[in-house]
């Protein structure tokens, strides 16, 4: 995991969910591809995604029930999962987390 990005672009505007409980900020490449680095605080959650992503916790600790699978899997710091594009996935986030998506 990378711990600073060089070059990029950042968009000035948050990206906001769920009454501010989840948020993050976009990070533009110069090759086109993007990632969001958030806060999630405690709570139950259910997201979609377009393209597929790659879901690193910097911090923090969640329980992600990925598409198609019925065990919860639990995650901690320094762990990541993947998400399938055009689907959805649930959180349950059991203390405020850091993370970083890779879209793909």
């Amino acid at each position: 995991m990378a711990t600073y990005f060089e070059n990029v672009t950042v968009v000035r505007e948050a990206n906001v969910y769920f009454d501010g409980n989840v948020t993050s900020r976009t990070v533009q490449f110069a090759d086109g591809t993007r990632k969001t680095l958030g806060i999630m605080l405690p709570g139950n959650y259910e997201f979609g995604t377009d393209s597929q992503e790659v879901m690193e916790i910097l911090s923090g600790e969640l329980d992600v029930l990925l598409p198609g699978e019925s065990e919860w899997q639990s995650i901690s710091g320094g762990q990541s999962f993947t998400v399938p594009s055009k689907t959805r996935f649930q959180l349950k986030v059991r203390q405020v987390t850091d993370y970083c998506c890779s879209y793909q």
